[in-house]
């Protein structure tokens, strides 16, 4: 089920009427959550729910047998029962045709083909995420950072919980599974802020994300048919697709989790506005950047060694990182190149330069900051080309095909009207949340000191904005992760 769809905007309503007015017990709550989740994924395929139930039951089950051992040999063995499981799950659906081909490829160079068989497997939605909390869970009762539950439907509730189950954010165990085990209050300030977050959200995938993939897609299926300002535009249309979609649906999540009493951590602080990579990789996807640090990073001795051994961990996470993203050479391309910049930055000691919100007290950045946050999103820009194409080819020869004599000439575009409708969007995209920098997502506080009827005015115009631009429903591009 679409977060964008006629379908959820029934399903919301009626669970949260039934959640608050209905099952008011905490244990029935739980109850109701796991099945509106099941029904929730099942909406997209039923017979995937098995992989989820399975990691539930596996988790559940080696957290309770970790705790119960003396000895820390078979703390270790159920713990390495519990990762081989699940990246074994993992890896079958998501790696299996990748590595079958590679593997081909290589052993045709020595001229000794193999003709592996592939497979005709559908990836399950959300299965990236949902295995990296549930891991997670394991890995910090071994660690003793926390104590294992008893309570399985709140356990359960915590794995399948329906707004964060397919695209995250990746939540701890340590701050999301207490949440299912004491009863939550209705406060109906929770419930406006969750509403307006849930509005932006919409508002970012709706008008700003899908409407950017309509120009996105018809360039890099062509990009020959495009001059090269057409192309440049294209990129830049893309680095706001993504992180609208992606932003877009962690804002729907967190805001819909509010509505139910849950407060998830936040995902996204505003990373266009990052003034180098670090800050950057410190602002998206922050709830899987520090999962690779908390997991695989530090474990690997973090920075604590050698300067040859700390680019080898550095490298080795992005490489990982980029690798979760998705079966592809362009992901580990895109990953190398971040973790290109990574290193220099912190060759340079200059990856903890920025910790503080760029110029949280002046409403326009200075020169230097400007300079900073443009040049970083250039970079980002770059990467995201291989991120976005089809293969290494496609990359290069979109780049190469930018960088023309056409460069300079105006784009030349189908629908410059709607092209421009995007623009202005986005323009307004960059003022709001540039404007709410030092808040947890744009709308918390925009709007509440106006008088109601500009406050309303300015919610029904995005309201109006996301019914004006809403064309045909657009899948999540997360989802395939």
């Amino acid at each position: 089920m679409l977060f964008n769809s006629i379908d959820f905007a029934i399903f919301l309503p009626l669970v949260f009427i039934l959640y608050w007015f209905v099952f008011k017990t905490l244990k029935f709550q739980n109850v109701l959550l796991i099945c509106a989740s099941y029904v929730f994924y099942a909406w997209w395929d039923w017979r995937f729910l098995s992989l989820i139930i399975t990691s539930t039951l596996i988790d559940y089950s080696i957290g309770l047998a970790i705790v119960k051992q003396q000895q820390q040999k078979f703390k270790a063995i159920l713990l390495g029962l519990s990762i081989l499981l699940n990246l074994g799950i993992l890896g079958f659906f998501k790696y299996y045709n990748f590595f079958i081909e590679n593997f081909n490829d290589a052993f045709l160079l020595f001229g000794k083909p193999l003709d592996l068989n592939y497979l005709n497997i559908i990836l399950p939605i959300g299965i990236s995420f949902y295995t990296f909390q549930t891991m997670s869970y394991t890995i910090d009762v071994y660690r003793e950072k926390i104590k294992p539950t008893t309570h399985f439907i709140a356990f359960a509730s915590f794995i399948c919980f329906f707004p964060q189950l397919v695209a995250g954010p990746i939540e701890r165990a340590s701050n999301f599974l207490p949440q299912f085990l004491k009863k939550r209050n209705f406060e109906i300030i929770k419930v406006k802020d969750g509403l307006r977050q849930i509005l932006w959200g919409l508002f970012k995938k709706m008008v700003i994300a899908d409407n950017c993939a309509i120009f996105v897609d018809a360039f890099f299926a062509n990009p020959d048919a495009y001059n090269g300002s057409a192309l440049l535009l294209g990129a830049f249309l893309f680095s706001f697709q993504i992180y609208c979609d992606f932003s877009g649906y962690t804002d729907i999540a967190i805001g819909t989790s509010r509505l139910f009493g849950f407060n998830l951590k936040r995902n996204f602080n505003y990373p266009y506005f990052s003034r180098n990579i670090a800050e950057f990789w410190g602002r998206w996807h922050i709830s899987l950047t520090n999962w690779f640090r908390d997991y695989l990073y530090i474990p690997l001795g973090g920075s604590k060694g050698s300067k040859s051994k700390t680019i080898r961990n550095i490298v080795i996470v992005f490489i990982i990182s980029a690798l979760w993203h998705g079966a592809n050479w362009t992901f580990i391309f895109w990953g190398i190149i971040h973790a290109f910049l990574f290193i220099t930055l912190w060759l340079t000691n200059t990856n903890q330069k920025y910790k503080n919100t760029p110029t949280s007290k002046t409403a326009i950045p200075q020169f230097k900051t400007l300079a900073s946050i443009l040049t970083t999103f250039f970079l980002t820009t770059f990467a995201w080309l291989f991120f976005r194409a089809n293969d290494l080819n496609s990359a290069f020869n979109y780049i190469t095909s930018i960088f023309s004599e056409s460069l300079f000439e105006l784009p030349r575009l189908g629908d410059k009207n709607k092209a421009l409708l995007v623009l202005i969007v986005i323009s307004f995209l960059i003022l709001t949340e540039w404007n709410a920098r030092n808040d947890n997502h744009a709308l918390e506080k925009l709007g509440l000191n106006w008088k109601k009827h500009n406050r309303y005015i300015f919610y029904y115009s995005l309201i109006f904005a996301i019914f004006y631009f809403y064309e045909t429903q657009q899948q999540f591009i997360y989802f395939q992760f």
